[in-house]
């Protein structure tokens, strides 16, 4: 997967992911790709249509996918002319981790 800031060398920042979290489509997306992981834009908008009643333009999708990816919390993979996208959860593992582990160190 190569779509995203973190496989660049930078990892993203918190605030990038609580920024990216903080939205409730976004959040939705992300609950889409965890159940069904590896899908296109078009894929997206048609289950958060179906399941969720949202009727966001696709060009609405893709902004918040592109969110999403700077953060870190979707990488994406080109195959032919379509682009999946998958769940990342490192970002989000990185950040329980830094407060678990705190709290390890101090027992």
């Amino acid at each position: 997967m190569s779509d995203t800031g973190a496989d660049k060398g930078h990892p993203a920042e918190a605030g990038d992911v609580f920024k990216a979290l903080a939205d409730p489509t976004r959040r939705k997306i992300l609950d889409e790709l965890a159940e069904r992981d590896g899908q296109t834009l078009f894929e997206i908008c048609s289950r958060l249509a179906m399941k969720h009643q949202l009727g966001s333009s696709r060009q609405a999708i893709s902004q918040h996918l592109e969110v999403l990816t700077r953060a870190g919390l979707v990488a994406s993979r080109r195959a032919g002319r379509y682009k999946f996208h998958h769940l990342n959860t490192e970002p989000l593992e990185r950040l329980t981790d830094r407060w678990r582990n705190r709290e390890a160190k101090e027992s």
